[in-house]
């Protein structure tokens, strides 16, 4: 393809209920979207870094930044263009997954575009309709949890999240089994906020009979999964601690890893969150696509992603009103807890142009 130009979009999107985690609270999200002009199509990315390097060490201003300075100007000197080749082409600069994310997922979805072939189709995906899951933040009591959890049943979710931290663990958890009984698929998330030292008291939460604990201690801590692994019954599944196919391959051959969480912006796009998906399920390791609160663009992308075979627990795929009033796409769907797989060129969506207009904060272009 031939590159004419990338648009830097900023759009700010409030969310519908306050959402918070172990390292913070969001009332809305500032979200980056990179949208690829070549002569033959257009293709949008979504940016899944936060405004503050709290879940990572990416943030937006750093990822408009590196997109600006570094990562188009590298794209645009590459010779032969398509998505394959974006990988290579950024390679030289470390990190910033989540910027090379979207480039390369806005090259993706112009290329499918222009070629009339779908996501999906193009990555794999074996389903037309995907599982969904809901992720339940910290709240101010055990009755206001209790509350939102019967809302989402209600709505058709098939598994529950429970965010957690020192201090919101066990006793919600309780709660949440006392209330709504075994047979709710339950799982719960840590965000890295505990150490190996919390083994014991991690243990406590074993005969609750959880799918699986997500990301217990910090990211670099391989070894210390491992170990946890050994001293609970819960599976150890790892989230940012899985940067690429190679860190889960490694992560899995220490025993630190269970379950994976795949999340395509934290892993430098979709072509690498397939090739995780390839190793795991060469290791028998079922996989689930994990949130970070995207709009229709990124929500659209990760369903397709989602269809895998490999795919085989709920993710974090839920519908556009889980956290947004009106989307940038037309919204997604609960039906039967499951949502649609988009079969369109490309992404399968489009941002609402009114929306859009509406929603936008700054906009840059880069010519080339």
């Amino acid at each position: 393809m031939r590159l004419e130009g990338v648009e830097l979009r900023r759009v700010s999107m409030p969310l519908v209920t306050p959402f918070r985690t172990s390292f913070g609270t969001e009332t809305t999200r500032d979200v980056l979207l990179v949208r690829v002009v070549t002569g033959e199509a257009q293709g949008w990315g979504e940016c899944v870094a936060m405004a503050d390097p709290r879940y990572s060490s990416e943030y937006t201003e750093a990822a408009a930044d590196v997109l600006r300075r570094h990562l188009v100007p590298a794209l645009a000197a590459t010779p032969r263009l398509d998505a394959y080749a974006v990988g290579p082409a950024l390679a030289p600069f470390r990190g910033h997954r989540m910027a090379k994310a979207a480039l390369e997922t806005a090259v993706l979805d112009a290329e499918l575009r222009a070629g009339d072939r779908s996501l999906a189709r193009e990555l794999g995906a074996v389903h037309e309709r995907v599982p969904c899951g809901v992720s339940v933040g910290i709240m101010s009591s055990i009755g206001e949890l209790l509350d939102a959890v019967a809302g989402y049943l209600a709505a058709g979710y098939l598994r529950i999240k429970l965010k957690i931290e020192p201090g919101w663990d066990v006793a919600p958890v309780r709660a949440v089994r006392e209330r709504f009984g075994d047979e709710v698929l339950l799982q719960v998330d840590a965000n890295a906020a505990y150490t190996v030292a919390d083994a014991r008291h991690l243990a406590r939460l074993d005969p609750f009979g959880l799918v699986l604990i997500e990301q217990p201690l910090d990211e670099e801590d391989i070894l210390g999964h491992a170990r946890l692994a050994q001293l609970i019954t819960t599976p150890v599944c790892l989230d940012e601690s899985i940067t690429s196919a190679r860190t889960a391959a490694a992560a899995i051959s220490l025993g630190a890893a269970a379950i994976v969480n795949v999340k395509p912006g934290r892993v430098g796009g979709y072509l690498e969150a397939r090739r995780i998906h390839d190793v795991c399920a060469a290791h028998g390791v079922p996989v689930w696509c994990g949130g970070m609160l995207e709009t229709g663009l990124g929500r659209a992308a990760n369903v397709a992603l989602a269809a895998l075979p490999g795919f085989t627990l709920p993710g974090d795929t839920s519908a556009s009103d889980r956290y947004f009033g009106t989307d940038l796409t037309e919204p997604f769907v609960l039906r039967d807890g499951h949502l649609s797989v988009p079969a369109g060129p490309g992404l399968g969506v489009e941002p609402l142009p009114e929306v859009l207009r509406a929603v936008t904060t700054a906009t840059e272009w880069l010519p080339l």
